[in-house]
């Protein structure tokens, strides 16, 4: 499924946005029992953990470190030139996605009511998945809930009492049914690697939303603790890509050298001084992440991008957005500047395939 990215303009008329475990005020629970009276006053990289850092097994490739000896791909210093081309080429940044083509999260209790997502056939030439019928039947959606933005509609929905996570992709309402193109029901979570099972999940890689999206949370502890995943224009064909990575959409049918797969994953260099760097803090917060965890490539979409947890789900629940306060002034698109792509490093097919513990 193809899929796109906020472009530049909509970036202009965006501001600043968040994470989304807004979930719970309507419903009498909001996200305080998961973030810390510290992690709210801005406290340093030593404040307590926070929902979005065990989401899955803590074994998963998503809070992994990357050792700072790990090998390197053999294409690597191809594969950084391919990243600054597609850069330059579209829209010259890396950009963070907010109220489009990032998802929102909705946190629910245990007793949140229940409703029925149906499926709609967005490709007739598919037909209707009747799996989907069954992870949809009971979807504990709260009434204020939203989509994202754009034209993928995309939503999550993580109740952590049943350990079980939804995910829908061009979701709408129509005629009061709620129903979706695709996504699916995440069961057993926490003990999962971290992809979605068999051919579900929103993402071009099964690679869910909330493993590598970054939060307002995040961000306001000042530390990211797993991998992020990024959006590239042009990927190497939907034949070839790389672990976690359960599929792709890639698209190289001219079989153009250097093409990146989907799956790979890269990392800043970690000699790197961050705090040195001419960067706005929030990108700094990012740069040390990618240091540590790195990126994952886990779409395709109209422009290089990050997700952030999308400000619907809190404005949705009535709470304020907290992105203006971690922003400021600064644009969306310009969160990252300043930060060396030149000094990326990809890592080797497969990468941690093979040294899971």
């Amino acid at each position: 499924m193809n899929r796109h990215d906020e472009p530049r303009k909509m970036l202009c008329l965006d501001r600043v946005k968040p994470w989304a475990v807004a979930g719970l005020t309507l419903t009498g629970l909001w996200f305080a029992p998961f973030v810390s009276s510290a992690v709210l006053s801005n406290q340093p990289a030593t404040a307590p953990a926070i929902l979005s850092d065990t989401v899955f097994a803590p074994t998963s490739f998503w809070y992994r470190p990357i050792p700072n000896d790990a090998p390197l791909h053999d294409m690597s210093s191809a594969f950084v030139a391919e990243f600054i081309r597609q850069k330059k080429t579209f829209y010259g940044t890396v950009s963070i996605n907010l109220t489009a083509y990032a998802s929102p999260v909705y946190v629910v209790p245990r007793d949140q009511p229940t409703v029925r997502v149906a499926q709609w056939a967005c490709f007739p030439q598919f037909g209707l998945d009747r799996s989907l019928a069954e992870q949809w039947s009971a979807v504990p959606l709260p009434p204020y809930a939203i989509p994202a933005a754009g034209s993928d509609s995309e939503l999550t929905v993580y109740q952590p009492s049943t350990d079980s996570i939804w995910e829908f992709w061009r979701m709408r309402k129509a005629g009061g049914q709620w129903e979706a193109c695709w996504g699916g029901q995440f069961k057993k979570a926490s003990l999962s690697d971290g992809r979605w099972p068999g051919i579900y999940g929103t993402t071009a890689t099964g690679l869910p939303f909330l493993g590598g999206q970054v939060t307002a949370e995040e961000l306001r502890r000042g530390e990211i603790r797993h991998v992020i995943g990024i959006t590239l224009v042009e990927t190497e064909s939907y034949s070839h890509f790389s672990w976690p990575a359960k599929r792709s959409d890639g698209y190289n049918p001219k079989k153009v050298a250097n093409r990146i797969p989907e799956g790979l994953r890269f990392r800043l260099d970690p000699t790197i001084n961050v705090d040195k760097l001419p960067m706005h803090p929030v990108g700094k917060t990012i740069a040390k992440a990618a240091q540590k965890y790195g990126f994952v490539v886990w779409d395709k979409g109209g422009a290089i991008t990050l997700r952030s947890q999308n400000p619907r789900s809190y404005t949705a629940a009535g709470l304020p957005d907290p992105y203006p306060a971690l922003f400021g002034k600064t644009q969306s698109y310009d969160i990252l500047n300043g930060f060396p792509w030149d000094k990326l490093q990809f890592l080797p097919h497969d990468y941690g395939l093979n040294t899971r513990p």
